[in-house]
């Protein structure tokens, strides 16, 4: 059996089209996972009464938990217990179930980097007549920031993966499109290997953006 290259070829710039859906998705469901992620990150550092040991319940089930599993709950699943559920698109489905599944876990990452920055520099910035926001805003999240980096552009990476997940209920992207045509064509082999050639590219896109922009904020803190 050979690789009709021709058709691989041929069916790219098609596929290509339904790339701003994919980048959509991985885009807003990050964004909204580091919000998330965040705000988890600070109820666990203070303990906060009642939502701690809530969150943890709902950390441990969003880990653990598959994330298409997680995705047919949302979609399928809670509308029967809230109807005004039934209104959810599939996009808006996927996008909360990819953004809290990332967010469970970024909220440990952040947590650890905030942990990771020297308390004495929270110190010497109150010392130097700095109220406790500014010397969060201007000297420890900023740090913080730089350590978090690098695991959390490897999530951003995972969501943009998982976003081949939308297909599952009805989402029409890249994968959902290729599915088409290869039952369409026969040719499953080389729809779906074209599918895995844009993700391979989008993958080495932004794991080199990370890398330079780890370079960038790193720079202040290189010795000449």
């Amino acid at each position: 059996m050979q690789i009709n290259t021709d058709y691989l070829l041929g069916i790219l710039p098609e596929l290509v089209t339904y790339l701003p859906v994919v980048l959509f998705i991985a885009v807003l469901s990050f964004i909204l996972a580091v919000a998330a992620g965040i705000s988890f990150a600070v109820v666990i550092e203070r303990k906060v009464p009642i939502l701690y040991p809530l969150l943890l319940v709902a950390l441990s089930f969003l880990r653990g938990v598959p994330a298409l599993v997680q995705i047919f709950i949302l979609y399928f699943g809670l509308p029967q217990v809230m109807p005004a559920l039934s209104a959810m698109s599939a996009m808006v489905a996927v996008i909360i179930a990819l953004s809290l599944r990332t967010a469970a876990y970024l909220a440990e990452v952040f947590r650890s980097a905030l942990l990771a920055v020297d308390q004495g520099q929270f110190e010497a910035a109150l010392s130097v007549s700095m109220t406790r926001r500014q010397a969060y805003w201007k000297v420890i999240f900023p740090q913080a920031a730089r350590i978090a980096l690098p695991p959390a552009g490897t999530f951003f990476i995972l969501i943009l993966k998982d976003t081949s997940l939308a297909f599952t209920i009805g989402v029409v992207d890249m994968f959902a499109q290729a599915k088409i045509m290869a039952a369409a064509s026969y040719n499953f082999l080389e729809s779906y290997l074209a599918v895995g050639l844009i993700y391979w590219l989008l993958t080495a896109v932004f794991t080199y953006c990370q890398s330079r922009i780890e370079r960038w904020v790193s720079q202040p803190y290189q010795r000449n």
